[in-house]
This record gives structure tokens, C-alpha cells and sequence, in this order.
């Protein structure tokens, strides 16, 4: 009778427990502790079993991870005296591991007189989940030495170790004790190789090992595409998708994921269009990670009410897909609407990161809402409790710079509590340029001098503030300096994707197949524009040249040209979308202005900034860029 009521009692438990209400949780414990009275008497009865209702209580305890009755039931199997029955201290080792008591786990394994391969794994697989991967390899050693048999989900558990502490010494030892015992070929052994070697970014050993699997599946193919894209090697696993669906191998949410992200990071929206149509026919459209890369997609190419459309589409939303899109709002312009998302989250019962902070305040940055950022920058400290970080503070130096504050920016620099990095002396240095501030530009020169020697950039930066002001000796000074350092100046370029292919130009561009058509066409646009009023703004080419030369150099800019050619190529309903490795000057920034007017098209520019949304002769940056 005991018997059925402490099952009948263990059973109801376990029903409270999976119910997820908090509100029954305590009657949950009451009727645990009531079967526990139960298995008391039980146990005075030495003909009766009491194990089968204390492993139901074990293994309710390790699906909730509630320790302190998988403690006592515990206590129960030690006065029962089967605390050391292995397949009891089996169950004893994965509810303590669990429940995150790696060390209360590792103590039952040392106690059992036997153990089996099960133990071991456990126990290791613990170890890992839990972050400490040195002494899953230890445990792994101590197996070896004690001459236990072990399998292949053994060695692929312990290379999960080395993946997690970026081992790669212990890796290639691993993978030539693979080979000595003949795992290499084994499915689990091989994914796990290929996957550390990827997260140690040897791609040549992950693909050596890819290759040489006679059996994939789709976590092999995942492990793959995910590894290209940690790396940045974003062409490579567009590549290596393509070669996977011609494998016939299933896609998973992992593989979608990964892939999205390889094309927002190329801001290919083509091939991004084309496996948002893969998401929806494999019904993974629902997974929030991929909803994610998707709006974090459609954000970097500009597409932002796209972006908006899956975001408010997602059936179930988490903080990645918030900072997904508060981080797009706020790239693309559409500051307001970021700010109002980051009070929506909070609505939604999501507490803001660091991350979502710096997207607001990048928004602020974008408008030049000084007060807005200073709000902002106070109230993650009181109200959420975040400590800015180097981040933080190269948003308000860049808020304060852009509305003309560069004094109080520098002094922020100089008194925070990081090492200053070179893009907030070089946002300095960009704001000095903009508002005519000399003596605050040589400071951020000169630091930027000492911590980027090699990048021309600063230099001519800083030569283009003298001449702006007609100090032409201290241009020719800068220009040597410039001359005579090792420092290399990026050269500014524009691309443009036609269809499955992206067209480069330079300034000047002489090697395009189609340049001897390019340039007529956009002399033509031009005599229309200046009909209109547009003039080239010779001020933004600081070369002590001739007005005529100046406005020669103008009209050949790289982003012109890619614009031009598009302007040949796309059809009439279709965005032209404009990448530049440099930030858009001020000439390029008026006549897209002028050529979105006059050809009544949507014109995107993706600077090294910022994008910019031309349309019927505006910019969505309101001039403040």
C-alpha cells in the first residue's frame, strides 16, 4: 500500500513540476516530501523495492534541475544502501550535473566501485557544459590510464573540450589518437574534428578532414558552412552551401542561419532573397535565430522595412532579434523608430544588453541628439545596472563630435577608464574636419600617428583640415611626413551586384568592360542635373589645383560610376544599391541627391558609416552624416 502511494505521489510530482507553474511548485515539494515519508516506511519492510521510485524521483530532479530534493533522494538511496548500485550513481551523476554540481557529480563517480563507459561520458560531457574543458581532457587521460574502453562519442565529447579552449595542440594529438585506434571515419569523431580545427581557424585541416569522411550528415555540412563564417570567409560558404544542396543533404536551422549571415556580411541581397526562399519551404521561418540573421540581413542591405516585415512576422521573439532590428533601425537612419523599439522591448519583458545600448546610442549619434545621449549613457548605469564599456564611449565621443563638441569629446576620452582605440581619436579627427577645429585635430593626429602608423588615411585626413583652411605649408608638411612614413592610403572604391555578379570601380576607373559606355551616360546625367541646379561643391576636393581640374576629379568619384552603371543595367523599378569602402563625400552626397530627383529612383549608398536612402531629392541622414 506504502508502496503505491509513495509511485502515486512521485507521479503527481512530477506532474506539478512539468506544469512550469510557480504556484504549484511548492505543493510539488509537499508531495515529494510526503512519498519521501512514504519510502520511509518502505524501507523498514527489507522485502520491499524501493529503488524504482527513488530513479523516478532522480530522474524528475535532473529534467527540472531541482537539486535539493535529488539530494535527498539521494540520502534515502545511501540509507537503503543502493547509493552504489552503477546504474543508481549513473543517474545520481547526470542529476548533479544537471543541476550544475559538477563537483558533487565527480565525488559519486569516485565512490563507485564500477564504473561504465556511461559514467565517464557523463561526467565528461558535465565538464564540458560547464565550460571547463581542461579537465574534460584530464578525466580523459585518467580514462586511458585506467585501460577503460571507450567509443567514438568519447573522443568527439573531449574534442568538444578542445574546440571550447581552442586547443589546437590537444587537437592534433586527438586526432592522431583517432587514427591509431581507427575513429577517424567514425560520423560523431569527424564532425567534432572538423569543427575544432574551424573554431581554431584551420580551415584547410576542417576541410581535409571533411573530405576524407566517407559519411556526412547534416551537422557535418552545418559544422562546414558555420566554420567559413566564424572565419570570415564568407564567399567560401556560399560556395560550400550551394555544393550542399546539390548533395541532397537536408537543411538544418544551423546551416540557414550561418548562410544568412555570409550573405549580410557581403550585403549580398540575391543570394540572401534566395535562401529566405529555402527558409520558408523547410518551414524553419519560425526558428527565432534564423529570423534574426534574416532581419540582420535585410538591415545591412538597406532593405530595412523588409527587415521590419520578418521581425514583426516572428511568432516568438528573443533579445537577438530585438538588437537585431533596434541595430538595423539605427544603421539605416531610422533613429526615432529605434529609439521607440528599445522602449517596446522593455514592454516586452526584455531587459537591454550592452549591445542594445550601443545601438541607441549609435542612433542618437546619427541625429546629433546630444541630450538624448547623455540620457542614454546615464540610465544604463542607474536603471540597468551596465557598466559602459570602450564601445559605449566611442558612441558619445562620435554624439558629441558630430554636433561640433569635440572639445568635450576629447576631454571624455582622456578621462575614461579604458585605453583610448584609434576609431575615437579618428571620429575626432572626422568631426575636426567638419567644424573647423585645428588645434583639437592636431591631438587626435598625433595620437593616431602613434597607434595606426601604417594607415595614410589619418594623414590626409588631417592635410585636408589645413587646406580647408588655406594653411598650405602645413599641407605640404603633412604630405611629406606622409611621404616619407611607410603609412599606405586606402584607395576609395564602389561596387555595385547585377545580378549573380558585383562590378568594382575606382576614381578615374579605366578597366571596366563597359567604362567607354559609362562615362558618356553619366556626362549626360550630369547637363540634366546641372539644369536643375546642381553644381559640383569644389570645396570637398582639397587639392591645390585649378577650379576646373577640381571639378574634373569630382565628377569621376567611384560612387558616381557604380551609380551610373546601374543606372545602364538594373530595371527601372528596382533600387540601385551602392557599396563604398570609404565614407560618401560631399559632392557624391548632393548628386545622389540630385540623380534620385531627376531618374525618380531609389538610390542606396552603404558607406563605411552609414546608409544613406536617396529618394525624390533627400537624404534619409536629414544632411547629418
Amino acid at each position: 500500500m506504502h508502496e503505491m502511494k509513495a509511485l502515486q505521489r512521485c507521479k503527481i510530482f512530477s506532474l506539478y513540476i512539468h506544469s512550469h507553474n510557480r504556484n504549484l511548485f511548492s505543493v510539488a515539494n509537499a508531495t515529494l516530501h510526503k512519498a519521501e515519508e512514504e519510502v520511509d516506511i518502505i524501507c523498514e519492510n527489507k522485502d520491499s523495492n524501493i529503488l524504482p521510485y527513488l530513479h523516478h524521483i532522480v530522474q524528475e530532479c535532473a529534467k527540472e534541475k531541482t537539486p535539493m530534493n535529488g539530494k535527498s533522494a539521494h540520502g534515502q538511496m545511501i540509507k537503503s544502501g543502493f547509493a552504489t548500485d552503477t546504474l543508481t550513481t549513473n543517474m545520481l551523476i547526470n542529476m548533479y550535473a544537471k543541476c550544475g554540481f559538477v563537483d558533487l557529480a565527480h565525488k559519486v563517480f569516485d565512490e563507485m566501485p564500477q564504473r561504465s563507459l556511461v559514467s565517464w561520458n557523463t561526467l565528461m560531457g558535465s565538464y564540458i557544459k560547464n565550460g571547463d574543458g581542461e579537465e574534460a581532457l584530464r578525466l580523459f587521460v585518467r580514462m586511458q590510464r585506467e585501460g577503460t574502453q571507450f567509443n567514438g562519442f568519447t573522443v568527439s565529447g573531449v574534442l568538444c573540450a578542445c574546440a571550447a579552449k581552442f586547443a589546437v595542440l590537444e587537437s592534433k594529438q586527438l586526432h592522431a589518437f583517432a587514427l591509431k585506434v581507427s575513429l577517424e571515419l567514425n560520423v560523431y569523431v569527424s564532425t567534432a574534428l572538423l569543427d575544432v580545427y574551424a573554431k581554431c581557424g584551420l580551415m584547410k585541416d576542417a576541410f581535409w578532414v571533411f573530405n576524407s569522411m566517407p559519411e556526412r550528415n547534416d551537422v557535418t555540412w552545418s559544422s562546414m558552412v558555420a566554420g567559413y563564417v566564424q572565419n570570415e570567409l564568407y564567399e567560401e560558404a556560399i560556395m560550400f552551401f550551394h555544393r550542399l544542396q546539390k548533395s541532397g543533404i537536408e537543411h538544418n536551422q544551423f546551416t540557414l542561419s550561418s548562410i544568412i549571415s555570409a550573405c549580410a556580411a557581403m550585403a549580398d541581397l540575391l543570394e540572401g532573397n534566395e535562401v529566405h526562399g529555402i527558409v520558408w519551404k523547410t518551414g524553419f521561418g519560425a526558428n527565432v535565430y534564423v529570423a534574426s540573421s534574416l532581419v540582420d540581413l535585410y538591415a545591412r542591405c538597406g532593405s530595412i522595412d523588409d527587415a521590419y516585415i520578418v521581425f514583426s512576422n516572428a511568432e516568438v521573439k528573443n533579445d537577438v532579434i530585438w538588437n537585431s532590428m533596434i541595430s538595423g533601425l539605427a544603421r539605416n537612419a531610422r533613429s526615432l523608430e529605434a529609439m521607440t523599439l528599445f522602449e517596446k522591448m522593455q514592454f516586452a519583458g526584455f531587459y537591454p544588453s550592452e549591445l542594445t545600448y550601443v545601438s541607441v546610442l549609435s542612433a542618437c549619434g546619427h541625429m546629433g541628439l546630444v541630450d538624448k545621449g547623455r540620457m542614454y549613457f546615464d540610465k544604463m548605469k542607474k536603471e540597468h545596472n551596465l557598466s559602459p564599456n570602450v564601445y559605449h564611449y566611442s558612441c558619445m565621443v562620435d554624439i558629441l563630435g558630430r554636433k561640433g563638441l569635440v572639445e568635450e569629446a576629447k576631454d571624455l576620452i582622456e578621462n575614461m577608464p579604458f585605453a583610448a582605440t584609434p576609431s575615437m581619436w579618428g571620429s575626432v579627427l572626422a568631426s575636426c574636419r567638419v567644424h573647423g577645429n585645428v588645434e583639437v585635430a592636431e591631438i587626435a593626429a598625433k595620437h593616431l600617428f602613434e597607434l595606426e602608423p601604417n594607415n595614410a588615411g589619418n594623414h590626409v585626413l588631417l592635410s585636408n583640415i589645413y587646406a580647408s583652411k588655406r594653411r598650405w605649408g602645413d599641407v605640404a608638411s603633412t604630405r611629406k611626413l606622409l611621404k616619407d612614413s611607410e603609412a599606405k592610403k586606402e584607395r576609395g572604391k564602389s561596387w555595385i551586384q547585377i545580378k549573380d555578379k558585383v562590378h568594382t570601380f575606382m576614381v578615374g576607373e579605366r578597366y571596366h568592360p563597359s567604362i567607354m559606355e559609362v562615362y558618356p551616360r553619366l556626362d549626360e546625367l550630369l547637363v540634366g542635373m546641372e539644369k536643375l541646379g546642381y553644381k559640383g561643391e569644389t570645396e570637398h576636393d582639397l587639392h591645390d589645383v585649378e577650379v576646373s581640374r577640381k571639378h574634373e576629379l569630382l565628377r569621376h568619384h567611384s560612387e558616381k560610376l557604380a551609380f551610373t552603371y546601374g543606372l545602364m543595367c538594373l530595371p527601372s523599378s528596382a533600387p540601385i544599391r551602392i557599396m563604398k569602402n570609404l565614407r560618401i563625400c560631399g559632392d557624391c552626397h548632393s548628386f545622389m541627391k540630385f540623380a534620385s530627383n531627376v531618374t525618380g529612383r531609389e538610390i542606396i549608398v552603404r558607406d563605411v558609416n552609414r546608409f544613406h536612402h536617396f529618394t525624390n531629392g533627400s537624404c534619409s541622414c536629414g544632411e547629418f552624416w
